[in-house]
């Protein structure tokens, strides 16, 4: 086999005509060295099982030590995994794109590991692929993950097709791995990064809660329970909102600054945001102001019913059965502080749950 062909690319915007020409490649069946944001690896087409053996061969790898594999964007878990706990989308949403390789339950059975790159390089290599890619570090089984191009090519050059420089790697160390299939997690690999980093994640809760337009109901919610949160000095919850409409980047609205101002808290800085599945699959409560919104969420995920609660349900106030905490938006000042009282007596219960 000839050497491999040696280009450079700019790191951060590379040439869309060298980006094709890999995927090409890699479509074909061929190797690629490529960069990613922890050492060079030597990518492959993952569902072509010839590719697959060659890369098994050159690495001289065991064949009972599986590939992990590198997928461009976060949402490609769910076609590859299943059974996919919350922790996994702690994991994703605090270290994706980056170092952390996740391994959960494959969907064609046993186990299989996964990880988004933080390189421009890597990421649009495998969007143009169209598919996700075996990338073991770009060295034979037993010597030091290459940090460099130089090291990269040192040994592989002949026998990719192609190999991308495009100078230094940023972090130098190969991706740190947790395994989620086994209760509890357990960090299998401790490089890029450190094993507490990972557990702290994996130990913080995160509540979600969810109005229509974010602009008072769920912002009222939060802001009251990082209140009592800091007071009982607790800093392994993290607090969420978001509402269901379209609309994003919404102040609060004056009635919610007003019956907050007399807590002492100051929203003046809140933007809303429409509410997403990211935030849902991390969150270990989820609580809406409305069945309409109980409806919504469980149509964006129904696996999530069970951590699906109205926010109502834990406040003791009676209103003749009547489940749903109105929206105040527009309504006279009384209306918001009615409101305000029975967000507050529902988030004092819960912040002595959690």
């Amino acid at each position: 086999m000839s050497p491999a062909k040696i280009v450079k690319s700019d790191a951060v915007n590379p040439q869309p005509e060298l980006i094709k020409e890999a995927a090409a490649i890699l479509r074909a069946g061929g190797l690629v060295i490529i960069p990613t944001d922890t050492v060079y690896g030597v990518a492959a087409d993952a569902s072509d099982q010839k590719a697959i053996d060659k890369l098994y061969q050159i690495k001289n790898r065991p064949k009972d030590k599986p590939f992990a594999l590198l997928i461009a964007e976060k949402d490609k878990i769910e076609e590859l995994g299943t059974d996919i706990p919350i922790s996994a989308y702690k994991l994703i949403d605090k270290f994706w794109p980056g170092p952390l390789t996740i391994i959960v339950q494959s969907k064609k059975g046993g186990k299989i590991g996964l990880r988004m790159p933080d390189n421009q390089v890597a990421l649009k290599i495998i969007a143009e692929a169209g598919v996700p890619l075996a990338c073991p570090s770009a060295n034979l089984s037993g010597k030091a993950a290459p940090a460099n191009f130089t090291e990269a090519v040192r040994d592989l050059k002949d026998v990719v097709e192609l190999a991308i420089d495009s100078g230094p790697v940023k972090m130098g160390l190969e991706s740190s791995v947790v395994d989620l299939t086994l209760t509890p997690p357990e960090v299998l690999r401790e490089k890029a990064l450190k094993k507490e980093e990972i557990e702290n994640t994996l130990k913080k809760k995160a509540i979600l809660f969810i109005c229509t337009g974010n602009s008072c109901r769920s912002v009222i919610a939060k802001a009251l329970l990082e209140k009592r949160l800091r007071e009982k000095n607790r800093s392994d919850v993290e607090v969420l909102s978001a509402g269901i409409m379209m609309l994003g980047g919404l102040v609060a609205s004056e009635g919610a600054k007003a019956v907050l101002a007399k807590e002492g808290i100051d929203v003046s800085a809140h933007r809303s945001q429409r509410v997403t599945r990211g935030m849902i699959n991390k969150s270990d409560i989820i609580l809406v102001m409305e069945m309409l919104q109980e409806k919504r969420i469980l149509e964006l995920d129904p696996e999530v019913k069970n951590r699906l609660f109205l926010l109502k349900e834990f406040a003791k106030i009676e209103d003749n059965g009547q489940m749903d905490i109105e929206d105040p938006l527009g309504k006279e000042q009384d209306f918001y502080e009615h409101t305000y009282y029975l967000i507050k007596e529902a988030v004092e219960r819960i912040s002595n749950i959690i």
